[in-house]
């Protein structure tokens, strides 16, 4: 089965660039996620951490 969707997509021209459209969108999540946890404010951090205790 693999070897079929494997020679499927080896005859689309251009298919290679969408591995690493993939690839760039991930790595940009990942980095602009942690960029805002090291500058997100400790007081919202402790406010939101409190949401699920209140009543």
């Amino acid at each position: 089965m693999f070897k079929f969707v494997k020679g499927h997509l080896e005859s689309i021209v251009g298919i290679e660039i969408y591995p690493m459209i993939s690839l760039i969108i991930f790595f940009s999540f990942f980095v602009l996620l942690f960029w805002w946890v090291f500058t997100a404010k400790k007081e919202y951090i402790n406010q939101v951490s409190q949401l699920p205790l209140d009543n």
